[in-house]
């Protein structure tokens, strides 16, 4: 049987992200909350899942602090889930992933959803690391630095 190695704890941000987000299902979770869907089912009838495994993703995302639940708005019994200032916080990384999917993984004028800026109803300008000078930095620009404990 395979070890789960667990991250909580990790002097990495790219670590402790991933224990919180866990797997591509919940940026997909994640991705359709950002578009309007709060309630269980809306998010198993786009995506697909089991209900089972879209129960676990939910959970882990509420034990995070990603999504908080709330009673339904319209007043029904049901209740929706709704990101917290910590899962908006995401909306980056969201950007960046379908940014990074549209430049690798779409030949040229194939079909593919877009996103607008809703003001002006045109395309996002690219994502782009910035020093704190604004010069775009790239991966060869950037030193990461081990952690220090603090005395």
């Amino acid at each position: 049987m395979v070890k789960l190695t667990r991250f909580e704890s990790a002097e990495c941000p790219v670590a402790r992200s991933l224990e919180a987000i866990g797997d591509g299902w919940a940026l997909l979770i994640i991705r359709d909350a950002f578009d309007g869907i709060r309630r269980f089912g809306e998010f198993q009838r786009s995506l697909g899942m089991a209900k089972n495994i879209l129960s676990t993703r939910l959970r882990n995302l509420v034990a995070h602090g990603i999504f908080e639940i709330v009673p339904a708005s319209d007043g029904s019994a049901y209740q929706e889930y709704v990101l917290t200032q910590k899962g908006r916080g995401l909306f980056a990384v969201i950007i960046g992933l379908r940014q990074w999917g549209e430049g690798f993984f779409y030949d040229e004028g194939e079909a593919r959803s877009v996103m607008l800026d809703r003001e002006h109803g045109q395309p996002l300008q690219a994502l782009a690391v910035r020093a704190a000078d604004g010069r775009v930095l790239g991966p060869q620009d950037c030193l990461r630095v081990a952690a220090q404990s603090g005395g």
